[in-house]
């Protein structure tokens, strides 16, 4: 749970956020925004997630070399947790149309308003399918390259707002998620994050694969590009 100092702090910065995207002319929508993220059952997906996940994106979108919609990004960082249950099977598709409803109130156009959508809805797969989704979903998971701490802190707190699911429900939905990721080739869609994060993605999949599955020996492989250059029912990031 973050402090009251941090709190301020964050929700601060979130009000900055959605003043740059217009926001000025419906201010009850970020406070909703800010609600939603103080909720009490919320550990991980908090105001502090969503302030991270738009530093992540700031940062990729000055980085990689593609032609992108830097608001569509921002906003989708802004919205893509706003309606959050680990009970529910539609948190992303009801994030999406919050937001949808709520972009379309500065005047956004259709074609961007399904782009905002569609990239909020790739957070249940993290699937990319544009370079702003390719973006969104780095920066969402940003955190599964972080340091071991970091990670272990995260995944800690996911537990927590998945304190419902006993263990045994948590450590085979969970380890399904983690297998899905490691399955991957690669767990990163830009550059950037591959060259920072990869390696120690799968190195932090792999330490706490082993702490669901302590029986069972696993080998973490990392991908061609790394080794050279160096629930619900399935509860996710």
């Amino acid at each position: 749970m973050d402090q009251p100092n941090d709190l301020l702090r964050e929700t601060d910065r979130l009000r900055a956020a959605w003043r740059h995207l217009g926001g000025e002319v419906a201010p009850h929508t970020i406070e909703m925004i800010i609600a939603h993220h103080c909720e009490p059952a919320r550990h991980y997906h908090t105001a502090a997630h969503v302030l991270a996940v738009l530093d992540h994106a700031e940062r990729l979108l000055m980085n990689e070399m593609v032609k992108v919609d830097g608001d569509v990004v921002r906003a989708g960082a802004l919205f893509h947790d706003v309606i959050y249950d680990p009970r529910s099977s539609t948190n992303e598709a009801d994030s999406a149309a919050y937001a949808v409803e709520s972009m379309r109130t500065l005047g956004w156009s259709a074609d961007r308003l399904d782009l905002l959508s569609n990239i909020i809805l790739a957070t249940a797969t993290h699937q990319t399918g544009t370079p702003e989704s390719a973006v969104l979903l780095d920066a969402d998971l940003a955190i599964l390259g972080a340091s071991s701490q970091s990670y272990r802190q995260y995944a800690a707190a996911v537990r927590l707002e998945y304190a419902f699911v006993d263990d045994s429900g948590w450590a085979a939905g969970r380890s399904a998620v983690l297998r899905s990721f490691l399955d991957r080739p690669q767990i990163f869609a830009t550059a950037t994050m591959r060259d920072e994060r990869e390696a120690q993605a799968r190195i932090n999949l792999g330490d706490e694969l082993a702490t669901l599955t302590p029986t069972q020996a696993h080998d973490v492989v990392l991908p061609a590009t790394s080794r050279t250059d160096a629930g619900g029912s399935e509860p996710a990031n």
